[in-house]
């Protein structure tokens, strides 16, 4: 098997451990990884001298040939950068059918499972320590997966305690298997139980993660001996994006520019300043659900990024009722290797961004124009939706 390096890893042998959080470190010898138109035509008549009826006719019928809806506009000649991106997407997309979910992990990598009995602040203490910023759900009373935690998780406690703070106090006490009664409770629609096996092809993950607008994918696999599900990694739509740009030297030929094939969102883009309260970019979070607010000054400059991830830091320092802070005082709460915001312009193409996500940890850009102001957002989501469907019902 190929990992994200393009070395070959050894078959890999699979193990259980039950805790109410646990982590493990797999190593190379433990684990490794038409549209039909339907033209419906009313013929209006008009009564004929002698009672006989005659259907309108539009005087440009005489001058079209029968059989001819419309002139038909000549091809255009393809370009040959044209070209390029589509036998680009198509050698990308035969090398994610090819490789399976399990060839993206690293030789050797850490897991960490939290048991639903875990309380929020629990769990949220081991993701701060750790580094990370979701882990597999286990439900030990049946033994079965029980999805995946994410930073959506925390924001919906962060809303509900918002709009109930008078049970402030039970926070500490907030178990992770309550959290579909908070998702009741604010009306907010729970997440699918998403997972595949680490078997299938990397192709079938990706198409899972865009049918179901999920940002990582839990890897799970069927114990034959225990007859029990197995929890073997989460993939990332980063580290996915990652793996293409190491291992498919066409991403280079993707050079057609932004601007061209219209790949981001910049109509109606969610913004904030310094100055907005962080509940009222909480609120915009959930509503579109997305996972970052650009922050502007008055001139549409853009200063920062208010990201999903953000919302832990608060919770961190203990921040459930005082939400009515600033943008600006929220992100000095940030820790101080915070790498920045990442940005890219409308004449920028896909070569360029895959290059950019292969060599640092991307997880979205921000377009801009030359003197930095806002123009759109690039994600993840949208250059994964563009590797594998563009152009897809013209291909065999």
């Amino acid at each position: 098997m190929m990992t994200e390096d393009g070395s070959s890893r050894p078959p890999h042998a699979t193990s259980t451990t039950t805790a109410a959080a646990f982590a493990t470190t797999n190593t190379p010898a433990a684990s490794t990884t038409t549209t039909a138109t339907t033209s419906s035509q009313s013929h209006a008549t008009v009564p004929r001298a002698g009672g006989h009826e005659a259907g309108f006719v539009q005087p440009s019928s005489y001058l079209r040939p029968r059989g001819q809806s419309r002139p038909m506009t000549p091809a255009q000649p393809e370009r040959p950068v044209d070209r390029d991106e589509r036998m680009a997407l198509r050698t990308i997309r035969d090398f994610l059918k090819v490789r399976t979910s399990y060839d993206v992990l690293p030789l050797s990598f850490r897991l960490i499972v939290f048991d639903t009995s875990l309380t929020v602040k629990e769990s949220l203490n081991i993701l701060i320590q750790n580094g990370i910023v979701s882990a597999p759900l286990w439900d030990s009373k049946t033994s079965t997966f029980a999805g995946l935690l994410t930073t959506s998780d925390y924001i919906n406690v962060v809303q509900y305690y918002f709009q109930n703070p008078n049970h402030l106090a039970e926070i500490d006490q907030l178990r992770l298997n309550r959290l579909r009664d908070v998702e009741k409770v604010l009306g907010v629609q729970p997440p699918e139980t998403l997972s595949i096996d680490p078997e299938r092809p990397l192709y079938e993950a990706c198409r899972r993660m865009l049918s179901s607008r999920a940002r990582r994918i839990p890897l799970v696999s069927y114990d034959t001996q225990t007859e029990r599900a197995l929890v073997v990694s989460v993939i990332t739509q980063y580290r996915i994006l990652k793996f293409v740009a190491v291992n498919v030297a066409e991403t280079q030929k993707l050079r057609r520019p932004l601007r061209e094939i219209n790949l981001g969102t910049y109509e109606d883009v969610a913004t904030a300043t310094m100055d907005t309260p962080v509940i009222d970019v909480i609120h915009k979070l959930v509503a579109r659900s997305i996972s970052s607010v650009p922050i502007l000054n008055s001139e549409g400059v853009v200063y920062n990024v208010f990201e999903a991830v953000d919302v832990i830091g608060l919770i961190k320092h203990g921040v459930y009722d005082n939400l009515q802070l600033g943008v600006g005082e929220a992100l000095k709460k940030r820790p101080a290797d915070f790498p920045g915001i990442y940005t890219c312009s409308l004449d920028d193409g896909l070569d360029t961004i895959m290059d950019t996500i292969r060599k640092s940890r991307v997880h979205r850009l921000i377009v801009v124009d030359e003197h930095f102001r806002l123009k759109g957002v690039l994600t993840l989501s949208d250059i994964l939706h563009y590797l594998l469907l563009e152009g897809e019902q013209d291909e065999p």
